[in-house]
């Protein structure tokens, strides 16, 4: 494999064709790994998370002639009381799911050359790796702490966050009958509450046109609770609505309100991935907490689901407690760190 270093912007429109024909056969392809969104979360370093002046881009590719074998989309940067490293963009707040991009047998030989090429370059050679966001089950976990022992790197991970996933059944009424007896009473009573009495509907966004101002829609919602207020900075709220714009593009964007009585009650905001559905936030209004309407509409976005034939609801990170009530189960998102050996 060859291995080259790419440091210009660029690189996104350069690479972007062949970056998503790999995607898609890789390890991984998670929606946060697409050159638009990364492109977008780089423009803004994830809603200023991250310091531009101090932050660099170092995405290594590697190639076979001319075809793309491996992607490590990377870049340099540090925080206050925390080291200059190399981190995956996307890092850390708001890309759930990270990785490198590479098909499954290709691995190996990718990840050997990859830390070879940091450690004899020179612009990179006295980095760490510190990578975030790998979901548990992500063969690059195993093969980095296989590789790092044969280069006489440093390996550790950690924990960084649950990050729960509600399977799926044949239909609705199989997965309402796993749950425990209590929490699926307590469903079927919310949803007859919502539904007897109120004209309550639900819908995805579909039309492009309307796509900004749903997205308004959306954000503004997300005020009504106090600790995503705090985090909807001007930037960060700019992100998210670039990020989901590139996501509808792409056709992965599954944006969906339920209605009461003519009024936006609640949202969850999605992405399509893999025969799942991936639920990235939700937000609802005050005036109709007494109906539940997130749990209203979470229910139907379940339902919805399991009529696409998809394998589960990923909840991703987050151990907030309504998941589990859903039947959620715990898996991990996890960091890896990576050093040589002085």
């Amino acid at each position: 494999m060859e291995f080259h270093l790419h440091t210009q912007e660029q690189v996104w429109e350069e690479l972007s064709p062949s970056w998503r024909s790999l995607l898609s056969e890789s390890i991984f392809p998670v929606p946060f790994l697409d050159p638009a969104y990364l492109k977008t979360w780089w423009q803004s370093m994830g809603g200023g998370e991250w310091p531009q002046q101090e932050s660099k881009l170092a995405i290594i590719t590697a190639q076979q002639g001319e075809e793309l074998i491996g992607i490590a989309p990377l870049f340099s940067s540090a925080k206050p009381g925390q080291a200059e490293a190399l981190h995956f963009i996307g890092a850390v707040e708001v890309s759930d799911y990270l990785d490198f991009i590479v098909r499954k047998e290709d691995l190996d030989a990718f990840l050997e050359g990859l830390l070879d090429f940091i450690q004899q370059n020179p612009q990179l050679s006295s980095k760490s790796l510190d990578l975030e966001n790998f979901i548990d089950s992500s063969p690059s976990l195993a093969a980095l702490a296989q590789t790092a022992q044969r280069k006489g790197w440093h390996f550790e991970k950690e924990v960084l966050q649950p990050s729960p996933y509600i399977p799926l059944a044949a239909d609705f009424e199989a997965y309402l009958g796993g749950l425990d007896k209590k929490q699926r009473h307590e469903i079927r009573r919310k949803l007859r509450n919502a539904f007897n009495g109120h004209q309550t509907e639900w819908h995805f966004v579909e039309d492009p046109d309307n796509l900004a101002g749903e997205l308004q829609a959306f954000t503004n919602m997300m005020r009504h609770e106090d600790d995503k207020n705090s985090f909807l900075k001007p930037e960060m709220e700019a992100f998210i609505h670039a990020a989901a714009k590139s996501f509808f593009e792409l056709g992965l964007l599954k944006l969906a309100f339920l209605t009461i009585d003519g009024e936006k009650a609640a949202t969850f905001l999605s992405f399509l991935c893999c025969h799942k559905l991936l639920v990235y936030n939700s937000a609802r209004a005050d005036k109709w907490m007494p109906l539940s309407p997130g749990w209203v509409l979470l229910a139907k976005l379940i339902d919805w689901a399991i009529s696409q034939g998809f394998s589960e609801v990923d909840m991703m990170r987050g151990d907030e407690g309504y998941k589990y009530k859903f039947g959620a189960v715990d898996r991990f998102v996890m960091r890896a760190l990576l050093s040589p050996e002085t």
